[in-house]
C-alpha cells in the first residue's frame, strides 16, 4: 500500500506543476513550498523503508545524505536573505525517477513481481542518485550566484 501512495504523491505533484505552469498559476510560495513537500515526502519514504528493510541502506543513505545536504545550502541562502533556488529540469528529472523507484523497492518486498521490481528499484534508484547528486552540485553553483549577489551586489552587476 505505500508504494500505491508514494507513486501517487509522484504523480499528483507532478500534475500540480505541469498545471501550476500551464494555466500560469505559479507563485513565489509555491515554488518555495514544492521543493520542500517533495523533500519531505522522498525523505519519509526512504527513512521508513530503511527501518523496515524495503530500501537498500546505501541508496537511503546517500538519498538522506543529499537531502540533509540541499536543506543546509537552502537554510544558508535563507538566513543571507537570498531566496530560493530556481528548480533545474533536471532536478525534477531525478525526482521523478527517484519516485518511481523507492516504490519498486516497496512492490518487490511485498512479493509483486519481485525480480522485476528489485531491478527497476536499483536502475531507477541508482540513476535517479547520480543525477540527484549531479544536480545538487549545480544547485550549489547557484546557490553561489546568489550569495555572490546578496555580499557583493556591485560586482555581480558588472560580470
Amino acid at each position: 500500500m505505500a508504494a500505491v501512495f508514494i507513486f501517487l504523491i509522484g504523480w499528483t505533484d507532478w500534475i500540480d506543476g505541469y498545471l501550476a505552469r500551464r494555466l500560469n498559476q505559479v507563485t513565489n510560495l509555491g515554488k518555495a513550498l514544492d521543493p520542500i513537500a517533495d523533500r519531505l515526502m522522498i525523505a519519509s519514504a526512504v527513512i521508513g523503508g530503511l527501518i523496515a528493510g524495503v530500501v537498500p541502506p546505501i541508496i537511503a543513505i546517500l538519498l538522506i545524505v543529499r537531502e540533509l545536504f540541499m536543506g543546509v545550502v537552502a537554510l544558508i541562502l535563507a538566513t543571507k536573505g537570498a531566496g530560493t533556488l530556481e528548480v533545474r529540469y533536471l532536478g525534477k528529472l531525478s525526482t521523478f525517477i527517484l519516485y518511481g523507484a523507492i516504490p519498486a523497492f516497496y512492490l518487490a518486498e511485498a512479493g509483486f513481481l519481485e525480480p522485476l521490481m528489485t531491478t527497476l528499484g536499483w536502475i531507477g534508484g541508482v540513476v535517479g542518485l547520480a543525477l540527484y547528486w549531479w544536480v545538487a552540485f549545480q544547485y550549489v553553483g547557484d546557490a553561489r550566484v546568489k550569495l555572490a549577489d546578496v555580499e557583493f551586489p556591485a560586482i555581480a552587476e558588472e560580470s
